[in-house]
C-alpha cells in the first residue's frame, strides 16, 4: 500500500498542490520538479524495506524499530532547533486552530481509512492495516518535500507544523493500538470463560 500509495502521489501531489494554490496565484512558486525528485527518493528506501521484508523478514522488524527510534529523536532535535532559531514564530504555528488541524488530520485518516475498508468487507486486520496506513503516510511525506523542494528562507517556521502533526499522529496512533489491545484480551478472557459452558452443552448433546 505505502509503495502504490507513493507512486500515485508522483502525478497526485503535484496535481493537488496546483489545484490548492491556484486561488492563491502561486502556482510558479511551487517546485514540481523538486517534489517529483523527493517522491522518487521515498520509492528507493520503501523499495529496499520490501524486499527486506520479503527475503530477510527476520531483519524487517529490527530495522522498524530502529528507523522509528531515529525518526522520533530527529523529530525532537530538529524542533527544539527550530523553537531555538524561530522564536516568536512558534506561536504562531501552536495557535490553538493549528493545533486543532494537526491532531484532527491524523484521527480523520484513521477513520476513514477504517470505514473505507469496512465498506470493501476487507477483515478486522485488514481494516486496521488500511486505518493506520491512511492515518500515518504524510507525516515522512511532507517531511521529505520541505527538505528537498523548498529553501530554508522559504519553509522557515512552517516546518515546526508537520512536527507537530507527527506527535499527534504518534500519540493518537499509540491509543488506538492500546484500545485495540485491551478489546482483544477481553474478547479472549469472554471466550474462554464461555467455553466450558459450551464443551458441557455439547457434552450434553453427544450424550
Amino acid at each position: 500500500m505505502t509503495t502504490c500509495s507513493t507512486l500515485l502521489a508522483l502525478v497526485m501531489m503535484p496535481l493537488l498542490l496546483y489545484i490548492y494554490c491556484h486561488g492563491f496565484n502561486l502556482q510558479n512558486t511551487v517546485p514540481y520538479v523538486d517534489i517529483l525528485v523527493a517522491l522518487v527518493s521515498i520509492l528507493i528506501p520503501c523499495s529496499i524495506g520490501i524486499l527486506i521484508n520479503y527475503y530477510r523478514p527476520q531483519y524487517a522488524k529490527t530495522i522498524t524499530k530502529a528507523g522509528v527510534i531515529v525518526l522520533m529523536i530527529s523529530a525532537v532535535l530538529v524542533s527544539i532547533l527550530f523553537i531555538y532559531t524561530v522564536g516568536g514564530f512558534v506561536l504562531t504555528v501552536l495557535s490553538p486552530p493549528i493545533m486543532a488541524i494537526a491532531a484532527l488530520m491524523p484521527f480523520i485518516g484513521y477513520t476513514f481509512g477504517y470505514i473505507i475498508s469496512w465498506l470493501f468487507r476487507l477483515n478486522q486486520s485488514e481494516r486496521r492495516t488500511v486505518a493506520m496506513e491512511t492515518g500515518c503516510q504524510n507525516g515522512q511525506l511532507c517531511f521529505t518535500i520541505l527538505k528537498l523542494a523548498f529553501s530554508p528562507e522559504v519553509m522557515g517556521h512552517l516546518f515546526l507544523f508537520p512536527i507537530v502533526y507527527l506527535f499527534f499522529q504518534v500519540t493518537e496512533a499509540g491509543l488506538l493500538i492500546m484500545l485495540f489491545r485491551c478489546h482483544q484480551r477481553f474478547t479472549l478472557k469472554e471466550k474462554k470463560g464461555s467455553e466450558p459452558a459450551v464443551d458441557a452443552e455439547l457434552a450434553y448433546l453427544q450424550h
